[in-house]
């Protein structure tokens, strides 16, 4: 199993990134321990989206989508503001 996911730069809010993991935990706590990639060092970050899949290949495809998917990426960013769930930053 692999996971996609979705951060979202905190306090900036306007800033994300989109990757892949086989431990989804573990993963965002090395972005915000400034190990993970070198595009989300020195920022703390918020998970606001994942999906799971069966392998790493089918996880690298839908990577790849929400990457290239502008408009999806800022639907995804839209229903997080909207849930109101940054108050929690």
């Amino acid at each position: 199993m692999a996971y996609v996911y979705f951060l979202l730069a905190k306090p900036e809010c306007n800033i994300s990134y989109i990757g892949w993991t086989y431990d989804l935990n573990k993963r965002v706590k090395q972005h915000n321990d400034g190990l993970g990639a070198k595009f989300t060092r020195g920022r703390k970050w918020k998970l606001i989206y994942f999906e799971l899949h069966d392998n790493k290949n089918a996880a690298l495809k839908r990577e790849h989508e929400l990457k290239k998917n502008r408009i999806l990426r800022n639907q995804i960013k839209k229903a997080f503001k909207n849930i109101d769930i940054l108050n929690d930053f």
